[in-house]
């Protein structure tokens, strides 16, 4: 997801049709499959509050090295989010990672989040809850 003003119209907020808070959920999809802290942190203001599971994170400092610890920990990380709904400048999305630990044990991760947007459609607040369920690697689906 790229960040700023430069950002396309469809990508920035109000969300008035399907179509445009789609495009802004594959841009999420996208930017965290790179997992690329830097570059996903750039989605969301310099104030961006998170609460992630028990975390609660404040500004993109923090989310950067939150994600850090994610990914280094979260191996072979892939996600798919889906669309749950829209309204101006907010979007709930459900979503499914799996990843594997460093002993190998494949999980898969589901979870909902709910996000709001500032004007220039970076991210300012994000509240994820997720669960996560020990998967056999043969019952990958991502």
């Amino acid at each position: 997801m790229s960040a700023g003003p430069g950002l396309p119209a469809l990508l920035r907020p109000p969300f008035l049709t399907e179509e445009a808070a789609r495009a802004k959920v594959q841009a999420a999809e996208d930017a965290w499959n790179s997992r690329d802290p830097e570059r996903v942190a750039l989605a969301y203001t310099p104030d961006s509050e998170w609460r992630n599971r028990t975390e609660f994170l404040h500004g993109r400092e923090e989310i950067k090295a939150f994600l850090r610890r994610k990914w280094a920990k979260e191996l072979d990380y892939r996600l798919k989010k889906t669309l749950w709904g829209f309204r101006e400048n907010r979007i709930a999305v459900s979503f499914e990672y799996e990843w594997h630990d460093a002993d190998g044990q494949w999980y898969r991760s589901y979870g909902n989040e709910l996000w709001e947007f500032d004007e220039a459609g970076l991210m300012r607040k994000r509240l994820a809850s997720i669960n996560d369920a020990a998967i056999a690697e043969s019952e990958r689906r991502l």
